[in-house]
């Protein structure tokens, strides 16, 4: 009788570059099983936000790569995909709702594996992985929430969780023995030192903390996120207004005004080159920040509120006044000598 050859498995592994995702590539690696790593660019990731800065300054240096980083250390091609449209659209009216702060995390995730499953069937790949934990994360990787995200992309038996993969259904590629099961893991929780033990053991060192790289999950972030959301509308926001909530220190003067000022010289440099016709503020009898106010034109009070406010975080916030060089849209420039605002209440009142 003559035994049938087992064909190599094919599949796309889902890599953020971080420890999870990492382990699970690898964990298909030591199967021979031909691997393709996919990332996606959603726009609220830090390398995202390099990209979009060096749109305006080739001087910014490039943060760590992580994803390029894991594939280059697991040997396995890595393709970028554009996923900034759909992951905002997501965040800004997601139908499974928002985790603890703005992250859509079910839908971004399910339609993030939406995409992938189109390639699955374009190239004739046999799965997608990804280096989801059952229960690691309260929104996204529950039990029931994992089943949303597999129904909703589209791919029901051939979405590979090797971590967990002996704690849920055996997929299409394991029934078919193309992916051998007894090979996979049952991690499930939120420890991750079977994930650091297995790192080590397999000399994989160089991968960031596990804090989750979506902008939308942190705080300040999330909240500049709302704040704009609710001020501009989903039309309000692309990549250059999503770079901008990044950027400084955030003021919201009344609805449909708002300043931003500057932490250091990167910041200010990165404002100044984004101004386009908005107006700018400087502090310049003291050293200071630089500011742009955004959405829309302050009137003759609110500019000069906006130039005490800048004045209040220059090093002259404690003198009885600063200058501040406050520049037009239309190129006039005009200095303007004002007392750096200290009413902690209004400043904590605009502070967003």
């Amino acid at each position: 009788m003559v035994t049938p050859v087992k064909r190599r498995a094919r599949g796309f592994a889902m890599l953020s570059g971080g420890l999870d995702s990492t382990l699970s590539a690898r964990l298909l690696l030591e199967q021979g099983i031909e691997v393709v790593g996919l990332t996606f660019s959603n726009g609220f990731n830090n390398y995202d936000q390099f990209i979009t800065a060096r749109t305006f300054s080739k001087e910014i240096e490039p943060p760590f790569d992580a994803p390029a980083k894991a594939a280059e250390h697991l040997g396995i091609p890595l393709r970028r995909i554009e996923f900034a449209k759909e992951c905002l659209d997501a965040a800004c009216a997601p139908q499974h709702g928002y985790g603890a702060h703005m992250n859509p995390c079910i839908d971004c995730r399910a339609t993030m594996l939406k995409r992938a499953g189109e390639l699955l069937d374009e190239e004739s790949f046999d799965f997608v992985s990804t280096g989801e934990v059952l229960d690691q994360r309260p929104m996204s990787q529950r039990r029931d929430a994992m089943r949303i995200v597999e129904r909703d992309s589209g791919l029901e038996g051939r979405l590979l969780r090797p971590l967990s993969a002996l704690l849920l259904k055996p997929t299409i590629p394991e029934e078919e023995g193309i992916v051998d099961r007894s090979k996979l893991l049952g991690l499930s929780g939120r420890s991750r030192k079977p994930q650091m033990k297995l790192a080590l053991d397999w000399g994989i060192t160089d991968y960031p903390s596990p804090a989750g790289g979506c902008l939308l999950t942190d705080e300040s972030y999330a909240n500049r996120f709302a704040d704009k959301l609710k001020s501009r509308g989903r039309e309000g926001l692309d990549r250059s207004a999503m770079l901008l909530l990044k950027l400084g220190r955030h003021f919201r003067l009344r609805p449909g005004l708002k300043l931003i000022i500057g932490r250091n010289e990167r910041e200010n440099t990165l404002l100044e080159l984004m101004a386009g016709d908005r107006l700018l503020l400087e502090s310049i009898s003291a050293p200071g920040p630089i500011a742009l106010c955004d959405e829309g034109s302050p009137s003759a009070e609110e500019e000069a509120l906006c130039a005490r406010l800048v004045a209040r975080y220059s090093d002259g916030k404690r003198e009885a006044s600063v200058e501040v060089e406050i520049r037009k849209p239309d190129g006039s420039r005009e200095i303007t000598s004002v007392e750096p605002l200290r009413n902690e209440k209004l400043l904590d009142s605009m502070r967003v």
